[in-house]
């Protein structure tokens, strides 16, 4: 770091602070961007099936790194390891990060001990795209799922 007056130079980008500044991405850009990522995975794939498969790991990738860095800003690169401490880290401050509010619920599931659903009523990815009738069963809320996965 090179200090020049009141203003701090970084000699590397890697120096730098990490900005605790809200970062906004405007609304329409998202959904064009997410409507050519799932359009082009459309293109890769012959059944709705692998497209929600190949969403998911895409959301998978960006789960991760959003973790890595929420983990690091949040919790001073401490993780949690209990599986009601991730959930409840994922329902309030990634889902606050990632979609500007808090996920509407964190429910317990009744037939699995070990089960629980964080619930949306409006999904931000659901709200742009417009599923053809011969994909009827297609839910874009696939990319979501590996977000949390």
């Amino acid at each position: 770091m090179i200090s020049v007056g009141k203003t701090k130079q970084y000699a590397n980008v890697l120096d730098k602070l990490l900005s605790r500044g809200r970062q906004e991405v405007s609304l329409s850009a998202f959904a064009f961007l997410f409507s050519e990522v799932v359009q082009y995975n459309q293109t890769q794939v012959d059944n709705i099936a692998d497209l929600e498969r190949r969403l998911e790991d895409a959301g998978y990738a960006v789960g991760a790194r959003v973790l890595e860095l929420l983990c690091h800003r949040e919790k001073g690169n401490r993780r949690e390891t209990q599986l009601l401490g991730i959930l409840s880290f994922i329902h309030s401050t990634v889902w606050k990060v990632l979609f500007g509010k808090v996920a509407d619920s964190l429910e317990k599931g009744t037939e699995h001990e070990d089960e629980y659903m964080i619930s949306e009523k409006e999904l931000l990815v659901n709200r742009f795209i417009s599923v053809p009738k011969d994909m009827g069963a297609f839910n874009c809320g696939a990319f979501v799922a590996g977000i949390v996965r």
